[in-house]
């Protein structure tokens, strides 16, 4: 029986279909809004559970990221440590005391994504990685301990060689779509492996949403997708360089830069801090983490993470700003590649009305017909008589978004030489993104970090709530909900604290509901949802303890 049924209360439609996966999954797709699609992992088996749902209060600069989200159940919990806790450093193991062996994983691609997620599953489970260049095989076997084998992972041969008939998690990162589907495909014939395909074109994931899942690929994530998503949500404050929702909205998580006039340089934390719904998580500087404290100094340049109520964290962003850096409202988006065509629709669809600079008079003119509210203006966006006389040196945003760093990081710096207040630039080369932010683009986004990242937060669902990676995995702020047998549990902060790392801060805590502040005399209770920063090389022994 196949149909769509509406699911009350969430603003979604859901598909009747349910189809049994390879190791007893259930799977029943979710319809929330266009995006990627993400299991959701359920540490209780039998119980089936809807991820990243959207609380439709929220403003719509705090949506967070739109997605599709799936539910799914287990009959046993050897399947759900197994294949669900496919976590960074095996880190389920240790937070639910089960005896598991690593799991056997194979990353076909071995690009900025690809190696990405190797290393971070390489600790603690049976990697295998294959690329079709000799040099790169060659490198990985040096660099990191992961099987590196040279061929063609849509070749089946290929996948046997890598061991396809035991592999419990398969993730196809290659830079072609079509060969991602096919290996997807190639796999479920021969092995029970749950697949990842990374795309980039939006279509393609439109089609396989349309499929309810077909094509063998069980979690899709769609790059210049998620890269325009990830704009959107940092466009809504000023000068963030990140923005993450926690508990349903209640909770936002934000990394700021502070400028050399911004009223807290030079403060102290305990001086800045007069915000009743806000806690101070950690400062980054010249490289290095400084968990907050009181005495802790702000100084010109640093990073600084706050975790609050979405109020609290928006009245610090204005506060840290000059007057005149308010809501983003004018809007300029500069090259109609995917992803620039990707962020005008995202705009859009929150109500916003941008303007595209695209030099292309074809491509001009298609993405003009695919987005009424967008002003599309033809022309090369390096005309600076252009830019002027169309005004966009008042644009409160520019977004540099064409086909190449150097074109991006040129017309990011000539938007602050026209005096526009903020630029985001698209960079495909991650080593980039500390010399574009030096030089005077205010943020930098790379698409692959963007979908490397995603693939690992998939990793840590069976755990935590939602998790959100800060300064390149330095640092990761993560939701749980709390249990009886919770360090936490029934006992105040201060007390609870001293048997969890330094470098832990509790940010907020969600009850019922509502949200609470965390103070030294706060006392959680079981079934608070507690959203946490947490150093990147301790979070094993944290979850552990939580």
């Amino acid at each position: 029986m196949s149909g769509i049924e509406s699911v009350a209360g969430s603003g979604t439609a859901r598909t009747s279909d349910e189809r049994r996966l390879p190791g007893r999954w259930i799977y029943r797709p979710v319809k929330e809004t266009i995006g990627y699609v993400r299991p959701g992992l359920n540490s209780n088996p039998g119980r089936r559970t809807s991820s990243n749902s959207v609380d439709p209060g929220l403003e719509r600069l705090d949506s967070g990221i739109d997605a599709i989200s799936a539910s799914t159940t287990y009959d046993d919990s050897q399947i759900r440590a197994r294949l669900a806790s496919v976590s960074i450093r095996n880190r389920s193991a240790r937070a639910f005391e089960l005896r598991v062996v690593p799991v056997r994983v194979i990353i076909v691609g071995a690009g900025e994504v690809g190696q990405s997620i190797a290393e971070n599953l390489q600790e603690s489970h049976d990697v295998v990685v294959i690329d079709r260049d000799e040099d790169v095989v060659e490198e990985l076997t040096y660099s990191m301990d992961v099987l590196a084998i040279r061929g063609n992972g849509t070749e089946i041969a290929t996948l046997r060689e890598a061991g396809i008939e035991d592999a419990d998690l398969v993730i196809a990162s290659t830079d072609n779509d079509e060969s991602n589907v096919v290996i997807c495909g190639a796999v479920k014939t021969e092995s029970d492996a749950f697949t990842i395909a990374r795309v980039r074109r939006r279509t393609l994931l439109e089609t396989w949403q349309g499929t309810q899942g077909a094509f063998g690929v069980d979690f899709m994530v769609c790059t210049d997708l998620l890269a325009a998503q990830t704009i959107f949500r940092i466009s809504g404050l000023p000068a963030a360089q990140d923005v993450n929702m926690f508990a349903g909205g209640l909770v936002r998580m934000a990394e700021f830069e502070i400028g050399p006039d911004s009223p807290v340089a030079d403060l102290s934390i305990q001086e800045a801090d007069c915000y009743d719904s806000m806690t101070f998580a950690a400062i980054f500087r010249d490289g290095e983490m400084i968990v907050a404290s009181g005495e802790s100094i702000i100084r010109p340049g640093d990073r600084v993470v706050v975790i609050g109520s979405p109020d609290s964290v928006k009245g610090f962003a204005s506060d840290i700003t000059t007057p005149d850096h308010g809501e983003n409202r004018e809007i300029v988006i500069i090259g109609a590649s995917e992803i620039g065509f990707q962020t005008a629709r995202e705009f859009e669809d929150h109500g916003y009305e941008p303007r595209l600079i695209e030099q292309d008079h074809d491509r001009a003119r298609e993405v003009a017909e695919a987005l009424p509210n967008t002003m599309v203006m033809e022309s090369d966006a390096t005309d600076t008589d252009f830019l002027v006389r169309e005004h966009v040196d008042e644009a409160d945003l520019v977004v540099a978004a064409l086909d190449g760093d150097e074109k991006n990081l040129l017309v990011s710096l000539l938007a602050k030489r026209l005096g526009v207040d903020r630029t985001i630039a698209v960079i495909e080369n991650l080593q980039y993104a500390d010399l574009f932010e030096q030089v005077g683009v205010d943020v930098a986004i790379n698409p692959r970090e963007e979908t490397a990242e995603e693939i690992i937060r998939f990793t840590h669902a069976d755990h935590t709530e939602k998790i959100a990676m800060v300064e390149h995995d330095r640092a990761e702020v993560i939701e749980i909900e709390v249990g009886e047998d919770s360090v936490l549990t029934n006992r105040p902060i201060t007390e609870a604290t001293a048997d969890l790392p330094e470098s832990v801060v509790i940010g907020a805590i969600s009850r019922a509901g509502e949200l609470i502040t965390p103070r030294g005399t706060t006392v959680v209770e079981p079934g608070d949802h507690v959203v946490l920063f947490v150093d990147a090389t301790v979070l094993d022994r944290v979850l552990g303890l939580l």
